[in-house]
């Protein structure tokens, strides 16, 4: 049993020893000072100190408000009908009479499908592919080698569509350098660019080329940005460099893997007008016909616009859910989203 001051002191004189004099009494804790909440300025003192900057903005916005908000207003003609010469906002209410057509109409659903494959094959093919590359070039200890691979994959990228494209026909033509190889191991030569099954082949092989060098940068930067004390510890584990990679890499990466991955499938519909334009044919229509391709045909050829209008909408519509989509499933299941 624990005993008092005052049962204690009795006992200790009885003892002959003098007793302990109390202990003075402590003093009370300081309080810890609060620390001072940050003022929030107005956006008025923000935009009177750094007016430089919201200065360097004004020619970005006038641009997305020009060419990209502003074109916004013309959906309106897809229900309504256009005629050239006519008010730009159409000049009769017709509903959902060009929707109804497109639902109807067979040759949409065609080019529809050949966009979903192309779509489909570019993202599962062209996305991984740079995060590969760039933990390849990560493990390159040869400063000299690294550089010469980085420059030689970055190249294709600063080249216009059109240069591309021409490079890709002189490569696949009949006395190109494919049918060079193929009549080296005694087989004919292949129209490839006349064959409508060899298009979907081109256009994502093109796709990588041009594409895999540019995609490797914002990894390889993201990769920088990984603490080295992670490897060292997973070192000490026994991790070898494949646990590394899959333990410390990819998680380190993977808020920007999903950033790109959400990106593109915002534009997973959205295949490339230009290349497709300029490598495809009547011959390779089949597969190689897509909705920009076919928006083109329809609204400038046929100048039907009105029609052109009611599938660009329709179109934009479908990338609006999937990115809401895919941002959704990322922030729930990763942690990772845009908003």
């Amino acid at each position: 049993m624990s005993l008092t001051q005052d049962e204690q002191s009795p006992r200790a004189e009885a003892r002959g020893g003098a007793a302990a004099p109390p202990a003075p009494p402590r003093p009370p804790a300081a309080k810890p000072k609060a620390r001072p909440r940050k003022r929030k300025l107005s956006w008025k003192t923000a935009f009177k100190r750094d007016w430089q900057l919201y200065t360097m903005a004004i020619v970005p916005l006038i641009f997305f408000v020009i060419f990209k908000y502003g074109p916004m207003l013309g959906n309106v003609i897809a229900f309504r009908r256009f005629r050239p010469g006519g008010s730009i906002f159409g000049d009769e209410w017709v509903g959902v009479r060009y929707i109804e057509m497109f639902i109807n109409d067979p040759s949409f659903w065609h080019v529809f499908t050949n966009t979903v494959i192309l779509g489909a094959l570019t993202m599962v093919v062209c996305f991984p592919l740079p995060i590969v590359l760039a933990l390849l070039l990560n493990e390159v200890r040869q400063q000299y080698f690294k550089k010469l691979v980085q420059s030689i994959s970055y190249l294709p990228h600063f080249l216009s569509i059109v240069i591309i494209v021409g490079m890709v026909m002189q490569i696949l033509s009949l006395e190109g350098t494919a049918n060079q190889i193929v009549r080296a191991f005694g087989a004919e030569e292949i129209p490839f660019l006349q064959r409508a099954e060899w298009f979907r082949f081109i256009y994502v092989g093109s796709e990588v080329w041009q594409t895999i060098g540019w995609g490797t940068i914002l990894y390889l930067a993201a990769l920088t940005s990984i603490d080295d004390s992670l490897y060292e510890a997973a070192k000490i584990d026994g991790a070898g460099r494949w646990r590394q990679t899959w333990h410390v890499t990819l998680p380190g990466i993977r808020p920007t893997m999903v950033t790109l991955l959400i990106l593109n499938i915002g534009m997973f519909l959205n295949v490339g007008f230009e290349k497709v334009f300029l490598l495809y044919n009547p011959l390779t229509y089949e597969t190689a016909d897509v909705i920009s391709t076919y928006l083109y045909r329809v609204g400038l050829v046929s100048n039907n616009l009105s029609y052109a209008t009611a599938i660009g909408l329709f179109q934009a519509l479908i990338g609006l859910v999937m990115v809401l989509s895919a941002n959704l499933i990322s922030r729930r299941t990763t942690g990772t989203s845009l908003w």
